[in-house]
């Protein structure tokens, strides 16, 4: 992977928040909501040695010019969103370890990371988001403020699971939020807004009007209606 410095930014102990593309395109969603209302910059750009996919134009393809930021605003670091993860297990691991790197260079004291927490069973109103952190003391504060946490035990693969292990190996408190969803393989963008929502309560600050994530969401159910999209993945976090 190649690791580019385009500016050094003057922050001290902000929360970072890190997620990367996943079922539902939550973390994506969530993280470019973030970045967009946040008006953030970026100072590092991480590009893949080499690519996870190509796309098919249909007769020739392209290669996916990947790459994902780290943005910053006032007191707060983002990571990733975009598209796709890295293609290996051994490029996802230096990865995280940047990641964590980039969050002891700035004295980060919590990293938040979030995506989608795949169920089968129906959807009952707006979607839920479950928390799960690095430490039992830290869920025992977090069901005070009356936030939910993970159901029961899974296994969480891919970035938005990996680097709470990272963290805690690293001595740095996380916490991971996953929002329910029913339907891995459309844009979920009520489940990025509960995660928002959820996030916005335990950092105490807001990320901006979710109004647009309802307007998207209503368009992608009535493109939908009636097709099948069932998966063939029991559970994604």
């Amino acid at each position: 992977m190649d690791f580019i410095q385009k500016g050094d930014p003057d922050i001290s102990k902000p929360l970072l928040i890190a997620a990367m593309q996943d079922m539902g395109d939550v973390g994506s969603i969530v993280i470019d909501f973030i970045n967009s209302n946040l008006s953030t910059s970026v100072f590092r750009e991480v590009h893949p040695s080499y690519p996870a996919y190509v796309i098919d134009n249909g007769g020739y393809i392209d290669i996916p010019e990947e790459k994902w930021d780290y943005r910053y605003a006032k007191d707060i670091v983002v990571f990733g969103g975009g598209s796709g993860q890295p293609s290996s297990t051994e490029e996802l691991n230096v990865l995280c370890q940047d990641v964590i790197n980039v969050a002891k260079k700035y004295s980060v004291r919590f990293i938040y990371t979030l995506g989608g927490f795949h169920t089968k069973s129906p959807i009952q109103g707006e979607p839920k988001t479950f928390v799960t952190t690095t430490s039992k003391e830290l869920t025992d504060q977090v069901k005070k403020l009356g936030i939910l946490t993970t159901p029961e035990a899974s296994i969480i693969t891919g970035f938005n699971g990996l680097i709470l292990g990272f963290a805690k190996m690293n001595g740095i408190q996380g916490i991971g939020l996953y929002a329910e969803l029913n339907q891995p393989k459309l844009p979920q963008y009520r489940s990025a807004k509960s995660i928002i929502k959820t996030l916005e309560k335990l950092t105490y600050r807001k990320f901006g009007d979710t109004s647009e994530l309802d307007s998207m969401a209503k368009d992608v159910e009535e493109h939908s209606h009636g097709k099948n999209f069932d998966s063939d993945q029991s559970y994604s976090m």
